[in-house]
């Protein structure tokens, strides 16, 4: 049920960040201040170490990163309870719901948009590795 990754890289910049969202929302904003910081690093570090821009780890960190960067703009701070609540969920569970909706932009997949294509992707299983993997064998 858990899927806690303490040697994992990602892992660990993710529950800092998990951490520095809930301080963020608890506490201090400049919590959300620190997990842009933070994201920004760990997206950086990701493409230095895939050496790519448009590789799906990479994807994922981008659009998390706007996400945070989105909810900067006045009367939207509102929106850091998602990403604070989801990264938890990824921290703990290996449910990374940022994961799935990138799996579903035109370019990361092959299959046709659908409905089931949808309910595959949100409902599937947590799994070690790409989601995108998962829900292709699931077909």
């Amino acid at each position: 049920m858990f899927m806690i990754e303490l040697n994992g890289t990602g892992w660990r910049y993710w529950l800092v960040t998990a951490a520095l969202l809930t301080y963020g929302v608890i506490a201090d904003p400049i919590g959300f201040v620190l997990a842009i910081a933070l994201t920004l690093v760990h997206l950086l570090h990701f493409v230095i170490m895939k050496r790519s821009v448009t590789a799906f780890p990479i994807q994922v960190r981008f659009w998390y990163l706007s996400l945070l960067l989105l909810a900067q703009v006045e009367g939207l701070g509102w929106i850091y309870w998602i990403p604070a609540i989801g990264t938890w969920a990824q921290v703990l569970f290996g449910y990374c719901a940022m994961a799935r909706i990138v799996s579903l932009l035109p370019w990361n997949s092959s299959e046709r948009f659908s409905f089931s294509l949808i309910t595959r992707t949100f409902l599937a299983r947590p799994v070690k590795g790409s989601i995108k993997q998962n829900i292709v064998a699931q077909k």
